[in-house]
């Protein structure tokens, strides 16, 4: 009997591998990111077909190989679908994991991440809140997460308003993030924070957000 281990997680990244199968990296709650292949997967009818997409949110059951490991059965609660019907929420969304991507590794505490991710992607999906000022709330709290984030620039003339909300983004739980939306004023600066601190922290480029940045 093989030894199973249940997990939950979000698929982060497919990848063709052979005639059929994929290999799928998973942001996981109980093991961090991890690397699964999923045999037969690219088989029209098979039932791992939908649920090695990326953006699909659930439980899955694997097995540790060798030197990999295999996913034998997923049950997926939020495809997000609305994602995937919005071209250009698809794109902040496939950024939003390219970061998480980046940013998480395999047998680290990746709970807040994989927490974040999946409100940001539930944020970029309302419609009252600007899929921008997702992105910037985002890319800070992913910081701060990470011990990157330095705080409110200290050089700059800046809207106490932006102030308020940055402090904002770094104390808030992660359920509470997304309830606030800002003047445009405030959104430019929050922009400007935002791609400074990314440039002078994270070592490269995303090619996802290349293609947000001219949508």
């Amino acid at each position: 009997m093989q030894d199973y281990t249940e997990i939950t997680g979000m698929v982060l990244k497919v990848e063709p591998m052979g005639e059929y199968d994929k290999r799928v990296v998973i942001l996981t709650k109980e093991k961090g990111k991890i690397s699964a292949f999923a045999r037969g997967a690219r088989k029209q009818g098979s039932r791992l077909l939908a649920a090695t997409s990326p953006f699909s949110f659930g439980e899955f059951k694997i097995y540790a190989g060798r030197n990999s490991y295999s996913i034998m059965e997923a049950s997926i609660s939020n495809y997000f679908e609305g994602l995937r019907e919005d071209f250009e929420g698809a794109y902040y969304g496939m950024y939003f994991l390219e970061l998480m991507d980046y940013y998480t590794r395999e047998n680290s505490d990746e709970k807040e991440m994989l927490k974040l991710v999946y409100q940001s992607l539930r944020a970029l999906m309302h419609k009252g809140l600007p899929n921008q000022l997702v992105r910037y709330i985002f890319e800070m709290k992913a910081m701060v997460l990470n011990g990157d984030f330095p705080g409110m620039p200290a050089k700059g003339e800046w809207d106490d308003s932006t102030g308020y909300a940055v402090s904002y983004i770094i104390n808030s739980s992660i359920e509470k993030l997304y309830t606030f939306t800002v003047a445009p004023e405030v959104l430019g600066e929050l922009k400007e924070i935002a791609d400074d601190y990314r440039r002078r922290y994270l070592d490269r480029t995303f090619k996802s957000l290349e293609i947000v940045d001219n949508l």
